[in-house]
């Protein structure tokens, strides 16, 4: 199990999670942050310091966002699991779905 960042941190990044994190798995992407599934340790120090309550434990994403269970393992389909966020330093992609939703809301 692990926990899963949603659409509240799409365009926002507040990077509160990241500096909470004690495994380094928030890797950061063009327009959100996203948890390596593989790394995560089910800590759950994230989640009570986002201040847009986008982050969940994987059995309670709300229904409208479970499809972020999918998008956060799929950011990582390319980049493997690098062992840290910090390594790869922040990335000018992001997943389909998370370039779709921010292009409606411009």
């Amino acid at each position: 199990m692990t926990y899963v960042i949603a659409q509240p941190c799409i365009d926002v990044k507040d990077k509160s999670c990241i500096e909470e994190c004690p495994v380094d798995c928030i890797y950061e992407g063009n327009r959100m942050l996203y948890i390596q599934p593989d790394e995560c340790v089910d800590c759950g120090a994230c989640e009570p310091v986002c201040p847009v309550e986008a982050i969940y434990y994987e059995d309670d994403v709300p229904g409208p966002w479970k499809d972020f269970q999918k998008v956060n393992s799929e950011f990582f389909v390319e980049l493997g699991s690098p062992g840290g966020a910090a390594k790869v330093g922040p990335t000018s992609t992001d997943h389909a779905d998370v370039i779709a939703a921010a292009a409606k809301s411009e």
